[in-house]
Order: structure tokens, then C-alpha cells, then sequence
């Protein structure tokens, strides 16, 4: 084994500056999966889900497009259905951001834009 290898980073979580950490994070254990939990300081943990992610309270609103979002993946026999789910669960569509043939952008509650992929051989 390379000795660079233990210096490579690997993604440990992805943090998620929000309003309302609980209320986020329940429209994303909804959708992905996984389980809650609240550490001291209010932090919001989704675990066991595809991704980790921490929910963390911040006083300003959001203000402009993200500059990093989330592709989660879905079959493409299912993808009108997994677009239905989202919004069923409290997303909506952002096609004012990208309208594509291969995905859906949409936002969570709290306007954070994620998509939806098919395609490539699923």
C-alpha cells in the first residue's frame, strides 16, 4: 500500500447550514433513509443513509443558488415516481436552475438544491 494513501481525504459527512436542523433533517431521513440524532451543541446527524449528513442552525437565510449539491440516484424505469416521492415529501421543482434529460433539480425545504439522476446503466 502506498504510504500517500492514509493522506488522501475521504467525504466523512456533508454539512448543511439551515434554518430548522431538526425539520431538515426529516424531510432528508424521509427521502434517503438513515437515522436521526441530535449531538450537544444542536447539530442534527442523518447516519446510514447513503451519504452523512449534519443539518447545523445557522441565524441567516439562504441567499443564492448552492455551488455543491447532491446527485442522488435512481433507476430509470422509476424516475417520474421518485420525483413524485420528493415532492410528496416537501421538495420542489427547480427547473428555473436546469430542466435536463438525464436529471431533475429540485430543493428541499429550505430551497437547497439536490438532484435526481438516471441513466448510465442503471
Amino acid at each position: 500500500m502506498d504510504d500517500d494513501a492514509q493522506l488522501v481525504p475521504r467525504i466523512s459527512v456533508l454539512a448543511v447550514d439551515c434554518s430548522d436542523p431538526r425539520k431538515l433533517g426529516a424531510f432528508w431521513q424521509r427521502l434517503i433513509g438513515g437515522t436521526l440524532s441530535e449531538d450537544d451543541d444542536g447539530v442534527v446527524e442523518l447516519r446510514g443513509g447513503p451519504v452523512g449528513l449534519d443539518f447545523v442552525h445557522v441565524p441567516e437565510p439562504k441567499q443564492t443558488k448552492n455551488r455543491l449539491h447532491l446527485d442522488l440516484a435512481v433507476p430509470y424505469a422509476v424516475r417520474a415516481e421518485a420525483i413524485a416521492r420528493a415532492l410528496a415529501l416537501g421538495a420542489t421543482r427547480a427547473d428555473d436552475i436546469y430542466a435536463g434529460g438525464h436529471w431533475q433539480v429540485l430543493r428541499d425545504p429550505e430551497s437547497n438544491e439536490f438532484c435526481l439522476v438516471w441513466g448510465g446503466g442503471m
